[in-house]
């Protein structure tokens, strides 16, 4: 059930959240770079935008890539997994929230439980560096 937006008058998100919890990886990029990988869990998501415990404190405005195991099967047999692209807005407490400026669908591997595989195809940082140009154009234009 999503949230009831006419019981807070001071949220300013324009798309509606879902309450779930899912389990979840994250990447953050800086300057190209990734600076930080992690896991944690969803609090609430919508199409706009993700709540999530990271378990630590993420910094704001840093791009971040969420691989979010998806409680649907496909074809009634093949795991999946949200992969979101967005920015951190903020951080607190171990919760974050991030906007998703971008996302797809991935079919997931298994891996053992003590496992935890690091993708190394760089989508985020493309990502990242394309939104950076786009900046940086808008500004050369204004």
């Amino acid at each position: 059930m999503p949230r009831d937006r006419n019981k807070d008058e001071n949220d300013r998100r324009e798309k509606m959240r879902f309450p779930i919890r899912r389990e979840l990886r994250y990447k953050l990029v800086e300057d190209s770079m990734v600076v930080a990988t992690g896991v944690g869990f969803t609090v609430d998501i919508g199409s706009g935008g993700a709540l999530f415990f990271a378990g630590g404190k993420l910094k704001p405005g840093a791009f971040v890539e969420l691989s979010i195991s998806w409680p649907a099967l496909l074809d009634d047999g093949c795991a999946i997994r949200l992969i979101a692209f967005g920015r951190v807005l903020r951080s607190c407490d171990g919760d974050s929230a991030c906007t998703i400026d971008k996302y797809e669908f991935r079919t997931a591997r298994t891996f053992p439980a003590n496992v935890t595989p690091v993708r190394n195809d760089s989508m985020l940082e493309r990502w990242a560096d394309a939104c950076a140009k786009d900046s940086v154009k808008l500004h050369a234009a204004s």
